[in-house]
Parts: structure tokens; sequence; C-alpha cells
């Protein structure tokens, strides 16, 4: 149910319109913000990759370009692409791993093939985002960002020692381990408004403290040009995918669907710290965010650079600042692509050493790990999640570090699948989810039309089912009342909204001492948890939906209302009376 409390620290909500000082500055200072990762997230990968300049110019370019091109998107919200909200985009810490295996294994054109068809899952989940709410539980999800981290940080810890030779032995450790105290004391304990800025102040830190070594090559900053076009670097597509392109496809739609499993928790997450009166989550919101992401990795694909995600920086900037105008995201779009043409600016990020930036993104995976670990354990451990978590991460790490029958795998196809650790893990991750599913309880179901006359046999389902699971004349009097009203309350949407009657799905489930009941129907109209945290307290009654609404929130122990585009899911669970 949703808080009521009010974010009184909103200066300005979505809708409003500040004085365009205010918006361009916080713009300017978001873009200052996020530049740095989104084109340090592309530098780490080509020269982990032993890719060439002219790809590493390249990229840089494209990300920049499509992280504002795809920013703006959120915003401005076109039919179901877009948000609504500031939601900044940016290369995906989460691709480095697979990118990494991808250029080495087949070169830039097959990952720009692999990235392409692997944004299409996202537009497919966008669509059909209430039917996969099953499989792609927490669970699932935060084993697969732990395992992604996993699988990353090994990658970084060999680019600590990545210097130029005949350097000092001692450079490269030095600068790893300023930048890292850098960073870790400013998020430690530096105020709110600084630990924002910490990643860029430890970064510049690493590289004055590496600049006695010659590590920082500000001679190739000083050659850029003010203004490029670096068009000709781009590597093309592989229209005719090899084995590696197969083998590594898997990998790619994973981490493509963890990758939309972080947005969904962005766009639920920007919505609570973008208005002043939090409303119930409108899932509307979260297919737009993801529809954005698929366009950014499509783009991504066709343009043979990293792929792009929502940054989770954009709720602390919103909590920060209190501005969350869509002026300030169109601000932050319009830098990225302004940077993007005047490579001298790009150059003076892509020169930071090697060991500085891995020390920097290190911490990203860190704080990814953690944000794994909570996602897990906020959805609740038992002994089945808790099975599934452990094997599952610890398959993962055995296939990545090549424990597990690594002279059975060889170097095909299987070696190139079941070899990145994410991959394996989240394999036998979904897997186990898809064995419980399977193997529960069915859930009792009733389709009929959400209509007057459908109560009569929503009635007697309901009866049914707290009978089938032992309850009482009192517990089955409770839950048809319960269902009674649900659907009271689902009609008058429905009459509001549309003459045309629509389907309705209920089904029941009993979960320990109670039933969960899942209503789900097409049509659109006010979110049911709004109705039910604003219902005020006065005992008078004015209508006949305040009346289902108090009877709702007082025999059901919780609601959640979902809404999805052309989909309503109403999940209601009451407990069986003492």
């Amino acid at each position: 149910m949703v808080d009521a409390t009010n974010n009184e620290h909103v200066r300005y909500e979505p809708d409003d319109k500040p004085p365009m000082p205010i918006a361009i500055g916080a713009g300017l200072q978001a873009a200052a913000l996020i530049v740095t990762p989104i084109v340090l997230t592309v530098v780490v990968v080509a020269r982990i990759a032993d890719q060439p300049d002219s790809f590493l110019t390249w990229g840089v370019f494209a990300a920049l370009i499509i992280s504002g091109i795809t920013t703006i998107l959120q915003v401005v919200r076109a039919g179901r692409v877009g948000s609504g909200y500031v939601l900044i985009m940016g290369t995906s810490a989460a691709f480095i791993a697979i990118c990494v295996a991808a250029l080495q294994n087949a070169g830039p054109a097959t990952m720009a093939s692999l990235i392409i068809v692997s944004s299409l899952v996202q537009f497919l989940l966008a669509a059909r985002l209430s039917l996969l709410r099953r499989i792609f539980t927490p669970t699932v999800a935060g084993t697969v960002i732990m395992l992604i981290a996993a699988t990353v940080i090994t990658i970084l810890f060999d680019s600590f020692s990545d210097v130029p030779e005949g350097t000092d032995s001692i450079a490269a450790p030095v600068t790893v381990i300023v930048t890292m105290i850098a960073v870790a004391v400013l998020l430690l304990r530096g105020p709110a408004w600084i630990r924002l800025w910490s990643p860029m102040i430890g970064i510049g830190i690493g590289c004055i403290v590496a600049l006695p070594w010659g590590l920082y090559d500000y001679q190739s900053v000083i050659d850029a040009d003010w203004i490029g076009l670096p068009f000709s670097s781009w590597p093309g597509i592989d229209v005719t995918p090899g084995t590696e392109f197969w083998a590594l496809l898997p990998a790619f739609i994973i981490v493509t669907i963890v990758g939309a499993i972080e947005t969904i928790g962005d766009g639920v997450a920007i919505q609570r710290v973008s208005r002043r009166n939090p409303s119930a989550t409108d899932y509307r919101v979260v297919q737009g965010a993801l529809n954005t992401d698929g366009v950014g990795n499509l783009l991504s694909g066709l343009l043979a650079t990293l792929p792009n995600t929502t940054y989770s920086t954009s709720i602390s900037l919103a909590e920060v600042t209190g501005v969350a105008a869509r002026r300030v995201g169109i601000a932050i779009g319009v830098v990225f692509i302004i940077i993007a043409f005047f490579p001298k600016i790009a150059a003076v990020i892509i020169a930071i050493p090697t060991p500085v930036a891995a020390a920097y993104i290190l911490v990203l995976i860190a704080l990814l790990f953690i944000q794994g670990m909570k996602i897990v354990v906020n959805d609740g451990i038992d002994h089945r999640k808790a099975f599934i978590v452990g094997v599952a991460f610890w398959i993962g790490i055995g296939f990545q570090n090549q424990w597990i029958f690594p002279d059975q795998l060889g170097d095909g196809f299987l070696g190139i699948l079941l070899g990145n650790g994410m991959t394996s893990g989240a394999i036998v991750a979904i897997l186990a989810m898809l064995f419980i599913e399977i193997t529960s309880p069915r859930r009792k179901r009733l389709k009929l039309t959400l209509d007057n006359e459908a109560l009569p046999r929503l009635t007697d389902f309901l009866r049914s089912a707290a009978s089938s699971s032992g309850w009482d004349e009192s517990g089955q009097n409770r839950i048809a009342l319960v269902g009674e009203e649900t659907l009271s309350t689902l009609n008058d949407e429905t009459e509001e909204t549309d003459d045309q009657p629509k389907n309705l799905t209920v089904a029941a489930h009993k979960i320990g001492n109670q039933i969960e009941l899942e209503f789900i129907a097409s049509h659109d109209g006010e979110n049911l948890e709004d109705q039910l945290a604003y219902l005020g307290e006065s005992p008078d009654i004015t209508d006949d939906r305040e009346v289902s609404f108090r009877i709702l929130r007082h025999y059901s122990s919780s609601i959640r209302h979902q809404k999805y585009h052309g989909v309503d899911v109403l999940t209601v669970n009451v407990e069986r009376p003492a």
C-alpha cells in the first residue's frame, strides 16, 4: 500500500517549469556527474579487449550521442516509449564482462550484432511485463546481479597492473590505493552533496598521483581536436553470425534481462522521489522506461558501442536537489550530445590511467553486488530461495574460474556459453525457479466477464477455494466479502473508462494462513492503492465506492495494484480469521 507521506524536499515536479537558469544549471551539474562513467565504461572495455584507438574514439562518441538521445526520450515520452521522468541513460557496467568476451572472441562487428538481437528482448519484456513477473523474480534478479559483479571483478583486478612497460613497479599499486581511499573517505564521511561528486574527486586525485610516473597521457589531450566527427571509425555489423555469436547470445540476452530488471527498479524509485505527494507505482511508466532501454540498446548495436541503461544516480540527484522537472532531463541529454562533438573534452576522460579507471569501476561493482544482495534479502529468504541463490551463485563462480569440467567443455559452443559465470549461474537460477513454479500446487482459476452478473460465480469460486484450504464459515464469508468489494470497485473502474465489458481472470492460491487472490483485468483507471492510501479517517461515508475501499482495507492484509498498458493486476491477500 502507498505511503502517503509528503516529499517536502521536492521543489519542482516533472510537470513544473522551473526558470531556465535553474533547469540549465541542474542539467549541467548532472551531466558533469554522469559523463565520466559513460565514457570510462567504454574505455575500460576497449583497453581490456586490446581494441585499437579508432574503436575507442568511435565507441565514446556513439555512447555519448545515444545517452543524450535516450535521456531526452525518457523525459518527453513519445507514445509508449519514455517514462516521463528524469531517468538519465548511460553505458551499462553490467555488460563489461560479456562485451570483453565478444570483442576478444569475435570482434566489434559481432558484438554489434549481439547487442541488436538482444535489444529486442527489452521490447518483449515491456510488452509482456505482467506475464513474466513469476519467473524473473527478485531472487533470480538479485542472484544474477551478484554474479555480474563477481565476473567483472576478476577483470578489474587484472587491470590494476595495466601500465606501460618500464613504469616503476610501485606506480600502479599507489595509484589504485590512493584512488580507492579518496573515494571511500568521501563516500563514508562526506556530506550528502559531496557524496555525489566523490567518484569524480577520487578520479581527479588518482590522476594527479599518477602524473609523476607519466601514467596520465596528457599529450593525447593536447593533440585531440576541439571539434570532430569520427564516422570513419564505425566497425560495422556482422550479418553472417558464426559459432561465437550463437554461443554468446544467451549471455547477452540474460544481461539484457538483468539490465531491464534494474530499469524496473529505477522506474519505480523515480516515481517515489519526483512527487510531493507520492502515489502508487504506475507500471506504465516502467514499461515506457523499458522501451527506451530497448531503443538505446538497439541504437548501441547499430552504432557498435556498449549497451546503455538507466542510471540509479537519477534517483539520488532528484532526492538531493529536489528538482525533478522534465526541462532538466532535456538539458542533460543536450549536454551529452554537445560533448560528443568535442573530442578534446572526451580525451580528458579517455586519458585517465587504466588503474585509476579500474579502481573507480571497482567501487561501482562492489555497490552493485550489495544491491543484488539487498534485492534477495528484501524479497524474504526461505529454504527454497536460499538454495537457489547459494547453488546458482557458486556454480556460476565455478564455471567462471574454470573449476567445473574445464576439459570437457573445451573452447567450443558450450565452453563459451557456460564459461561466463553470469550465464551459467543465471541458467541454474531460472531453471530452479521454473521447477518451483511448475511443481507448486496449481492455482485455482476462474475466467469471467467483468460485469454485474459475475458476482455469483465469483462468490462460489472464492468460497470453494477457502473451503478446500480448510477455512470455516467465518473465513469463507470474509474472502467472499473481499471478492465482492474488489469486483464492485473493478466494475466501477470499467464503467468510467469503457462501455464494453472486459475479461477478468481470478486466481486463488494458499500461502500459509493466507489466501492470495489475483484479479487480472484489462482496463484503465485510477490506482486502487492510491484510493486506499488517501482514504480519509472520517466516519462519514460519501458514496458506494468509499464503502468498498473501507471494506477492502479492513478485511485484507495487503493490496497491491499493478497497472500496465492494457492490463491491471490486483493482488489481495486475505488472512484466515483467528
